[in-house]
């Protein structure tokens, strides 16, 4: 069922000190909307600065795309009163707008509507949007529209020093890069508990389903909320960010090398799907390439190893250069009961499953067993709550109650808790009592909180609510860490920066495009 982790368990009580400085970034996406709740089109405001180059502030796919993205940080309360002063202060330069709660839009009258980062004329600026004009052309502007929250995470170089026996970051590169991937195959077996708990996108707005092809039968209410009784995360199904023509690129994590490669292998391998759209349409661009991937950040995953990269380097090559150095959890839904879209308990609980799956034994993952464990992920995503559902262990094992393997995964997490909080403020058993308590009655879970207030207000009707209510909130709110003149400085900054790199440019698009595209 669950690994045996008891030997790692009684060594982490050992070694309680391994644990000291793990690091936290948070990356969150929330779309403008206007006043009743349709997508902005307005674009991007100089008033919060450039998004190419602001380093706090920036946009995802669309204009009205917002994203903020905090600092590498070892507090956790820190982390959240950063981002809370970024949500501050871009509440303070809406004007007549509003930041949507939700990870699923609503109120989509019109896709084409929908305009593209814009990043400036620089060839990195045009090289960006027009990742996202194939995005369009291949996917539809509406999918990526879907808003989401990431979790950076790292642990500390004691604790692989400890665990591992490396000297230090550089010559230990190979086995830190086996300990996250080991901890990314964990993920994936078990990771399924995170939308479980945390999914909060039950149900949609009939306009997102618009043209669109789908094999879910929704039951559906008079105001045209489309939903399903049990799900729990739309957001992560077919609906979402998916993208079928990866569902044959066999890229696996049991070794860096081997995901490496099968990653550079996908964004050089022809899709015809693709080919049939052209690089050009009337002379105009309309994708980077014709591959299966344009580059290496359009392959769809709940989790990802990530290194930062030097100069242009590519995210694969970074992480040959230097190995694993943290890795972004992808599987959370904007979290509608916090104004900033995630909050203390969620990344407490992050922090614990994560440790445990380092900690856990995780035999190599076949191409098979990725799907068989994405099977488990769709049960829970569509039918999570549903009364005696069922979770697989492993391709063609017996199946076991959900209640039960959640309750066995957290007996665990309850001794890596009871470590943490003789470094911390005890506040992680706390945490794990409280989700605890989501196996044992799923209509504490996230999405049946949020499905009842769907089904009651509709969508558009809870969504506006809490965003006016967030906006009142964060516009009344005093800074906590950042200053009006460091944000200031931020932006004008940021304009600064753009305007030199376009000033500084030499070299052709044309020639940018050949070398940068698909490499």
């Amino acid at each position: 069922m669950i690994p045996d982790v008891s030997k790692a368990l009684s060594w982490l009580e050992a070694h309680p000190e391994a644990l000291n400085g793990i690091q936290r970034g948070i990356e969150r996406e929330t779309l403008r909307v206007t006043p009743n709740g349709s997508i902005a089109e307005t674009l991007h405001s100089e008033e919060l600065g450039k998004a190419l180059t602001h380093k706090w502030i920036t946009t995802d796919f669309a204009e009205s795309l917002l994203e903020f993205i905090t600092p590498v940080d070892k507090s956790i309360g820190h982390s959240l009163a950063f981002l809370r002063d970024l949500h501050r202060y871009t509440a303070r330069h809406l004007h007549n707008e509003r930041m949507w709660p939700l990870s699923m839009p609503c109120f989509i009258e019109n896709e084409d509507k929908i305009t593209l980062a814009q990043y400036g004329e620089s060839n990195i600026g045009r090289f960006k949007n027009l990742y996202r004009e194939g995005l369009k052309n291949r996917y539809g502007a509406l999918m990526q529209t879907i808003a989401g929250v990431h979790y950076n995470f790292s642990l500390p170089i004691e604790f692989w020093q400890a665990w591992a026996g490396v000297k230090d970051a550089q010559s230990g590169k190979e086995q830190i890069s086996a300990g996250y991937l080991r901890l990314i195959r964990n993920y994936y077996r078990f990771g399924w508990v995170i939308p479980y708990l945390f999914g909060a996108s039950p149900a949609i707005c009939g306009s997102f389903l618009k043209d669109r092809d789908t094999k879910l039968t929704f039951d559906k209410t008079s105001d045209g909320t489309y939903y399903l009784p049990y799900a729990t995360s739309l957001r992560m199904s077919d609906l979402g960010y998916t993208n079928k023509s990866q569902s044959d690129l066999n890229i696996t994590f049991n070794d860096l090398d081997t995901y490496v490669a099968g990653l550079k292998k996908a964004i050089h391998k022809p899709s015809q799907e693709f080919a049939e759209l052209g690089v050009k349409k009337d002379g105009k661009y309309i994708q980077l390439n014709t591959n299966v991937l344009q580059i290496e950040n359009e392959l769809y995953a709940p989790i990802r190893p990530k290194r930062v990269p030097k100069g242009d380097e590519s995210p694969s090559d970074a992480l040959l250069r230097g190995g694993i150095e943290y890795i972004e959890v992808r599987a959370l839904d904007i979290n509608p009961f916090s104004a900033i879209g995630v909050d203390e308990t969620q990344t407490r609980f992050l922090d614990l499953f994560l440790i445990w799956c380092v900690l856990a034994d995780a035999p190599e993952m076949n191409s098979q067993e990725l799907d068989c464990s994405r099977q488990n992920w769709n049960r829970v995503i569509l039918e999570g709550r549903k009364p005696d559902q069922v979770i697989g262990l492993g391709c063609g094992s017996e199946m076991k109650p959900l209640v039960e393997v959640g309750q066995q995964l957290f007996k665990d997490l309850i001794r890596v808790a009871e470590v943490l909080d003789t470094r911390c403020d005890a506040k992680y058993q706390e945490v794990c009592h409280q989700f605890m308590s989501m196996f044992e009655d799923p209509t504490l879970t996230y999405s049946a909180l949020v499905m009842d207030k769907m089904l009651a207000q509709g969508i558009g009707g809870y969504g506006l609510e809490l965003a006016e209510k967030y906006y009142d909130q964060l516009l009344n709110e005093p800074y906590e860490v950042i200053t009006e003149a460091q944000f200031e400085d931020a932006r004008l900054a940021s304009i600064k920066k753009q305007s030199m790199i376009e000033k500084g440019e030499t070299e052709s698009f044309e020639d940018y495009l050949r070398k940068h595209a698909g490499r």
